[in-house]
């Protein structure tokens, strides 16, 4: 498992795509190449890029999309919902696991268009609000999206729902102040499901954590994060990005439906372990 591709927020030149926003457009392929859109298990889809993670979750009263990938993915994301056979203004929620570009990019364009309430972890609002700006760690004097004001503000452990489906959103901050995972329950005409989108606590940045004052707590939170995501019990689970959990390795285009692909607890344990080793290093050099 490679974890060190989240240094690429970090890496890359800017460019204004719209008055005082501004993009990096040096990002790796894989975050804006197209990718099939397809079935997980249930109620649960992925319409994402090839690594940029997006979920559509759907329900008799409208569906719910988690993260949007760059600002130019919005007509991707808008044809793989209709490649699935549902209607793009169906979408009545948007989340996001993180507040960073790579998965807000085209969040505004998709809440203009679909007219859909915004819903974010509290700890996150801030720097969604001012399209990153702020961020600890990736922030400047220019946003690196367009801002969205939240409609509703979560807690850790709060319901979203809709539908008949229920979603919890579990506080999982260190990434950004805010970042949060989604676990919920899904069914098919075999089985019920639980699901985890994961939001995997990579190191950001390159900084002693004692050198960030805008974010005193940040080790702990860290330290909580790694704690909760090891407590957790599920039978499937996903993530922001799609190299973290080997969508690749799982699901080629084509395959036919087949949930028990993503059934990997040995590849979350071995994530985790990866990620806290980089963790734990980087506070015993503090």
């Amino acid at each position: 498992m490679k974890i060190n591709f989240i240094f690429f927020l970090l890496l890359f030149p800017l460019f204004v795509f719209s008055q005082n926003v501004y993009e990096p457009t040096d990002t790796p392929k894989e975050w804006s190449a197209a990718y099939a859109s397809f079935r997980i298990a249930g109620n649960i889809y992925y319409v994402g890029t090839y690594d940029l993670a997006c979920y559509l979750i759907t329900t008799p009263k409208g569906n719910i999309l988690i993260n949007t990938g760059l600002a130019s993915s919005a007509a991707q994301i808008e044809k793989n919902v209709a490649s699935l056979g549902f209607k793009f203004n169906d979408i009545k929620i948007l989340l996001t696991t993180q507040a960073h570009y790579d998965h807000l990019g085209a969040m505004a364009e998709i809440k203009k268009l679909t007219g859909a309430k915004m819903m974010v972890d509290e700890k996150d609002a801030q720097v969604m609000k001012d399209g990153g700006r702020t961020d600890y760690a990736l922030g400047g004097k220019e946003s690196s999206y367009t801002p969205i004001v939240a409609d509703r503000l979560l807690k850790d452990k709060d319901l979203i729902q809709l539908g008949g489906t229920s979603i919890t959103m579990l506080h999982h901050p260190g990434h950004t102040k805010g970042s949060c995972s989604f676990l919920l329950k899904t069914k098919d005409e075999k089985r019920s499901y639980t699901v985890l989108i994961a939001n995997m606590p990579s190191i950001v940045t390159e900084k002693k954590f004692s050198e960030i004052p805008a974010y005193p707590t940040i080790s702990k939170d860290y330290a909580n994060s790694f704690r909760s995501l090891k407590k957790l019990s599920f039978d499937i689970w996903l993530s922001s990005h799609a190299s973290q959990f080997n969508l690749h390795e799982k699901h080629k285009p084509g395959d036919a439906y087949n949930p028990a692909a993503f059934f990997d607890r040995k590849g979350y344990d071995e994530t985790l372990k990866e990620l806290e080793a980089v963790y734990l290093k980087k506070v015993a050099a503090e």
